[in-house]
């Protein structure tokens, strides 16, 4: 979809991060109840060390909470 945050690799696409140069963005949707800035400083303290760029977390959406087993 035009806009659309993705990645490509050989032979795939990685929907929902863009890996630049300058900036890694990873749009994501969220479980509602979570605590927003505790996820995406989780989300960026954990990819910051992997891509070696300065990390951009959008929520795009916050979704129904599911049933854990």
């Amino acid at each position: 979809m035009f806009g659309e945050v993705a990645t490509y690799l050989p032979g795939r696409r990685v929907i929902g991060v863009q890996i630049r140069d300058d900036v890694t963005a990873i749009h994501v949707v969220l479980e509602w109840g979570y605590d927003i800035a505790d996820a995406t400083d989780h989300i960026r303290s954990t990819t910051a060390p992997l891509v070696g760029t300065p990390v951009d977390i959008t929520v795009q959406d916050l979704a129904e909470p599911t049933d854990s087993i």
